[in-house]
């Protein structure tokens, strides 16, 4: 009979609306510096553009116009945040790639800390908000980012 582990190894990632997301460290592939993205003639404002990593090229997502907020400008922190895709649209996106407004902190997530936070709104990209030990945090809804990814794949 397998054991459910006790915690869960993750990652607090700034976002540039002050919020910041909560994801499992298995769900991102790096944290890399900024590139300037490939620009397209998207109309889509959660579509930034184009980055290579690894040799492949990869969405840059915003994550705030993914929720129909607006994109706030550039952080001179800015990062990209890497992930590798879970959801049905894995095999034709593996990564996908969001902007982020700095560095990570790592935390572990232990069942009893983690509450449902009902009184924070979320968009159509978060899965759940959250509050770990009286801090805020939002999960993200990878497939709704992973959707978008590939219709950016598929469009541009």
């Amino acid at each position: 009979m397998a054991t459910q582990p006790n915690s869960v190894s993750c990652l607090l990632i700034p976002v540039q609306s002050g919020r910041q997301l909560l994801v499992p460290n298995t769900c991102i592939a790096e944290i890399v510096d900024y590139q300037t993205p490939e620009q397209s003639n998207s109309p889509t404002p959660w579509f930034l553009g184009f980055i290579r990593w690894r040799g492949l090229r990869l969405p840059l997502i915003s994550y705030e116009a993914a929720n129909e907020s607006a994109t706030p400008g550039l952080s001179r922190n800015a990062r990209i945040a890497v992930t590798n895709s879970v959801g049905p649209n894995a095999r034709s996106v593996p990564f996908i790639a969001f902007l982020t407004t700095g560095l990570p902190r790592l935390a572990k997530v232990f069942k009893e800390e983690l509450v449902e936070a009902t009184d924070i709104e979320t968009g159509k990209a978060d899965a759940m908000a959250v509050t770990i030990n009286g801090e805020s945090a939002i999960i993200p809804r990878f497939e709704t980012m992973e959707a978008l990814a590939k219709q950016a794949l598929s469009d541009y």
